[in-house]
């Protein structure tokens, strides 16, 4: 199922010919698909606003998006569809939250959220790979900690996250709320846009 969503997002995405590549990426999709699911009917003004993107961009992603049946467009402002709004849960029975946190011994540079993908440690392997895939996108930095045996892990930094970042493991852990197999990204970046830019890339690199 992961990668079949994962195919349909990249076709959102994808340069269409003729014509320009897109100004957004999937992760304004994304981003775009969570913001009408989590505030319902709002304008364009708004929403460029929201995902800081220019409104040229904003008409194409929504004329690409209400094209595959997902949004709806009135005098009122854009909604999403039934379909929409099953995209949106698909999206996040993998990605689940993208909550802003507090300062901590895990977090980089002014702005950090965090996002947990849900069954995907198993497909961790040092870390380096979300980070780097997390700078590229905009970030300053990754940290990926993956929960087994009751316990969050930093791989290669910490087996006990409890005992070794104490206040990080506290907010983690009563706002993600993880089970067993589970990947918590804290993504840290300069904007709140790059941070959430970093923690989608990174978590994308495990689907």
């Amino acid at each position: 199922m992961e990668s079949e969503l994962k195919s349909f997002l990249i076709s959102l995405a994808s340069k269409r010919a003729p014509g320009p590549s897109p100004s957004f990426n999937i992760f304004d999709i994304i981003r775009f698909v969570r913001l009408l699911a989590v505030s319902g009917n709002i304008g364009r003004g708004r929403i460029a606003k929201e995902l800081n993107l220019g409104e040229g961009a904003v008409r194409t992603l929504l004329r690409r998006l209400t094209e595959a049946g997902l949004v709806i467009t009135s005098r009122s402002g854009c909604s999403l569809t039934h379909k929409g709004m099953k995209l949106w849960s698909e999206i996040e029975r993998v990605l689940q939250g993208m909550v802003r946190i507090g300062g901590s011994e895990l977090t980089l540079a002014p702005y950090s959220v965090a996002i947990l993908v849900r069954g995907c440690a198993d497909k961790v392997k040092s870390g380096i790979e979300q980070r780097d895939a997390a700078i590229v996108s905009g970030a300053r930095g990754a940290v990926t900690i993956i929960f087994k045996n009751n316990r969050m892990i930093i791989p290669g930094v910490s087996e006990n996250m409890e005992r070794d970042y104490p206040s990080a493991f506290r907010e983690l852990s009563c706002l993600m709320k993880p089970r067993e197999g589970d990947v918590i990204i804290v993504s840290s970046a300069d904007s709140q846009r790059d941070a959430e830019y970093g923690a989608l890339a990174a978590a994308w690199s495990l689907l």
